[in-house]
């Protein structure tokens, strides 16, 4: 059956291999060297609570389904042809919003990509951001990813399927930096973003929260997002509900929910 330890190191590898990542690229999102990680993978050696919840964020996973591949919510880019497994959560995701999502994310990177500050943790948010202040503004999905509550924010649970495709497609580069003395993922466009499937209303909203939010590292722009009330009613590793953006109180809020019908 083997020991909880190389069940452990089993499903990271598992997980790892899923991503397209390698130890090394692991080693740099986690602040360790690559034989810790081959250590780590071999059950040879144990892993903390904290460890795991680094490990768990680095892959943009939650806890449970890190622990647990039957709590993994399984992405689903609906052109591919994938067995479904028993007891996942599923997510069939339209080529229509596949390729919205990418657009939006090459404009996001067209635009502030350059920037020290901005690596994978911080464009996580500004997705977030986009996505629920459209919402809230116009009831309408913008891209309509969906996010879970991790440790570090809001994160999108398509994201890792669909960067993987651009990357392979040569859209977008991944690279592994350091941010201070922080590993850092950052990605950079190779393709200028089509903007024939963006609206007006849609590139203003994503101007919107570049301009508010894009100066922010890693490190405020979560602790920002914590605050937000889709956030604070959102269990931990849970889907965060967009119905909830209602709720929101300033300065999150984009509509004014006090005027009085005249």
């Amino acid at each position: 059956m083997g020991t909880f330890n190389e069940k452990l190191g089993k499903r990271l590898k598992e997980i790892r291999n899923a991503r397209g990542l390698s130890q090394d690229q692991i080693s740099k999102l986690l602040g360790v060297n690559r034989a810790t990680v081959s250590q780590i993978e071999n059950g040879k050696r144990s892993l903390t609570a904290h460890d795991l919840s680094q490990v768990a964020d680095a892959l943009a996973i939650s806890i449970d389904g890190f622990l647990d591949p039957e709590k993994e919510i399984e992405v689903v880019l609906e052109a591919e042809t994938t067995a479904y497994e028993k007891g996942k959560m599923r997510i069939n995701v339209p080529q229509k919003n596949v390729r919205k999502f990418k657009e939006v994310l090459l404009y996001i990177l067209e635009q502030v990509s350059s920037r020290p500050n901005v690596g994978e943790t911080v464009v996580y948010k500004l997705l977030y951001f986009i996505d629920f202040d459209f919402y809230e503004k116009y009831e309408e999905q913008l891209i309509g990813a969906t996010y879970i509550k991790n440790k570090y924010g809001p994160t999108p649970v398509e994201f890792s399927k669909i960067v993987q495709q651009m990357v392979q497609d040569g859209d977008i580069t991944k690279v592994a930096e350091k941010y201070y003395e922080y590993p850092q993922t950052k990605y950079l466009p190779r393709r200028e973003p089509d903007l024939r499937v963006l609206s007006a209303s849609e590139l203003k909203t994503i101007d919107e929260v570049l301009c508010r939010l894009a100066h922010m590292d890693a490190s405020t722009v979560s602790s920002y997002s914590h605050e937000d009330v889709p956030w604070l009613t959102t269990a931990d590793g849970g889907i965060i509900e967009y119905e909830s953006v209602f709720y929101r109180t300033s300065p999150y809020s984009q509509r004014n929910y006090d005027e009085s019908v005249q």
